[in-house]
């Protein structure tokens, strides 16, 4: 251990010190309490904008120069648009073209879409990223050739980092689906439509600059104004800065699997034994197929008993928008459309809520919505015998996925991991994760196609479906029945010493690192 880690209180060797600024280490689930006060940005004036209300300007390089980038500046962008992103790469471009050098990316998100991103990294337009990084990126950062460490953080811990002035962002740019000259703007109006533009609130808040490009540009007012055009600078308008079509993630279709859906199945079966399903109840499910197929099961059990739920969470697929449609729910609250029938019933259905981090999911303020919901459904790379629970690196140990709101999630009444036991012949199930993301004492049920494990702290649930028929089992014996069959327990990744990432827990301490992969392949 080097003289700048230490042990945090998940027994995980962590960096006191990330990318020069000192990080707390975990301290157990609502251990560490922030002090002081909330971040602000400076304090504009009326005098030095248009009085017209437009802050039209000729192209994002303008924007860009009047906002005074520099060299080593924080610049933010968001994931509204997912793998259908047109904006962030030629921000970075313009950047290139400026001049600029070192700066420092906080995505909410990066997406394959993303990967001409590295040739900036590699140049020095960019020094290091901030933020979920899915496929290339988090490939790239894995070999090591990153300067700077990234640092993951869950939706909820990001808004939490720019609200607490853990994370100073210089320039914040938005790409709005539609807007007015003065920077009022929605995501769920025009061609490029693609839902809630929640991800962005923290960042036109608090960040020094806000820049709004849009590609439908509208008489004032725009309404609704997801983002308040007082807290824009200026506006650029495009000629598309979106593929909304590419929001819909691969994985947004039922699973065929046999086995997946007999997870599913197990899954509903479970909810229901356990007492939760009821009048009034509320869950939230990922767009995974095992997960959508979850959320099939548990419809048809509340249509034969005339169940309904007082709301679900999104992120929202057709599916939920039909159970919203047939009164299967009051509303749905929603932070992020997984496809474009959830952006249309977003703009068209008034019960269809428009939320964002700080509502849903922000740990340093005064309640969230998380911790309301009675189950929550999610996916996972690799689980332990512990219950803890890793989402973003893969076997082999590579940082190929981001958190998302998965951390957060895990602040339900009940949480339930439906996954397979083993992907490619290789266990899931293993003795300690990889990379520790979810403690195990927020993760109450593992559910596998070769058995059900509650967590040994959830007496309650084992109460409740002791006599229910359910397949439950230790999760030492499915994980032994596993390995038996694909002939051992995975190798462990060969890591090098070099440190390449930093996952933030919900309260902006360090829960685990990331080393970077010793063979690439």
């Amino acid at each position: 251990m080097s003289s700048n880690t230490v042990i945090n209180a998940a027994g995980r060797e962590v960096l006191t010190n990330i990318n020069g600024v000192e990080s707390a280490p975990y301290a157990g689930v609502g251990k560490h309490h922030p002090a002081g006060r909330k971040y602000a940005p400076p304090i504009a004036s009326c005098a030095d904008y248009p009085a017209d209300g437009n802050k039209i300007v000729g192209s994002l390089r303008e924007a860009l120069e009047r906002a005074g980038l520099r060299d080593g500046m924080t610049i933010s962008s968001h994931h509204h648009f997912r793998n259908g992103d047109l904006v962030a790469n030629q921000v970075f471009d313009a950047a290139a073209d400026l001049g600029a050098r070192d700066l420092r990316w906080v995505p909410s998100a990066a997406f394959p879409c993303h990967e001409p991103i590295i040739r900036h990294l590699e140049s020095g337009v960019i020094h290091h990223i901030e933020g979920s990084l899915n496929g290339p990126l988090g490939d790239y950062a894995s070999s090591g050739r990153m300067r700077g460490l990234g640092v993951l953080r869950s939706h909820g811990g990001r808004y939490q980092a720019i609200q607490d002035g853990e994370v100073h962002v210089d320039i914040a740019v938005i790409a709005a689906p539609t807007s007015d000259p003065f920077g009022n703007c929605n995501g769920v109006q025009g061609p490029s439509a693609c839902g809630g533009l929640g991800f962005a609130l923290a960042d036109a808040q608090y960040a020094d600059k806000v820049i709004v490009v849009t590609d439908n540009l509208v008489p004032f007012p725009c309404v609704p104004w997801q983002i308040h055009g007082n807290l824009v600078d200026y506006v650029v308008v495009m000629d598309k800065i979106g593929e909304p079509e590419k929001i819909v993630s691969g994985t947004t279709n039922i699973t065929k699997s046999p086995d997946r859906l007999l997870i599913a199945e197990l899954t509903a079966r479970f909810v229901d034994a356990a007492g939760i399903l009821k009048d009034g109840f509320s869950f939230q499910a990922g767009a995974g197929g095992t997960a959508l197929s979850f959320a099939l099961f548990l419809r048809d059990m509340m249509r034969e008993r005339r169940i309904k739920a007082r709301f679900v969470r999104g992120g929202s697929t057709r599916y939920l928008v039909d159970m919203l449609e047939e009164g299967l729910t009051d509303y749905i609250l929603d932070g992020q459309t997984f496809d474009l029938a959830g952006v249309q019933s977003m703009r068209d259905n008034p019960r269809h809520i428009h939320t964002n981090p700080f509502v849903s999911y922000n740990y340093h303020g005064k309640g969230n919505v998380a911790s309301m919901v009675d189950v929550v459904v999610l996916g996972a790379t690799e689980v332990d015998v512990q219950f803890n629970a890793n989402v973003v690196s893969h076997s082999d140990g590579r940082l190929l996925h981001g958190i998302g709101g998965w951390q957060n999630c895990l602040f339900s009444k009940c949480t339930i991991l439906p996954i397979p036991s083993f992907r490619d012949r290789i266990p899931v199930i293993v003795d300690q994760v990889t990379t520790l993301c979810g403690p195990g004492e927020l993760i109450d049920v593992i559910v596998t196609e070769r058995g059900i494990a509650i967590n040994p702290l959830r007496r309650d649930l084992i109460d409740a479906t002791r006599n229910a028929g359910l397949p439950i089992r230790r999760i030492e014996e499915i994980k032994a029945e596993v390995e038996s069959l694909c002939g051992g327990a995975p190798d462990k990744p060969a890591f090098t010493d070099q440190f390449i990432a930093a996952i933030k827990w919900v309260d902006g301490t360090v829960i685990d690192m990331v080393r970077s992969v010793e063979r690439m392949p």
